[in-house]
């Protein structure tokens, strides 16, 4: 039997307000950087720690066509 897959809801809204602190797209919210900067991201390599790890989770849903997923925290 397969099942749908789950999704933290809280960690979702989280990660849709969360900002970018540094660079190129400072202050852009991750959800909203270009995907070419996630992938470079996940080429050289994710910071440390929930930053990190927020990068991570944006570059899953982006490359695996789920930014639907953020429409409605837009």
């Amino acid at each position: 039997m397969d099942s749908a897959p789950t999704f933290d809801h809280q960690a979702l809204l989280e990660l849709a307000g969360m900002r970018m602190p540094f660079g190129k797209y400072q202050g852009w919210r991750l959800i909203d950087l270009p995907e070419p900067y996630v992938v470079w991201f996940a080429r050289q390599g994710f910071p440390e720690g929930k930053l990190g790890d927020s990068l991570r989770t944006v570059y899953e849903i982006k490359v695996n066509g789920l930014e639907f997923l953020f429409d409605p925290l837009r």
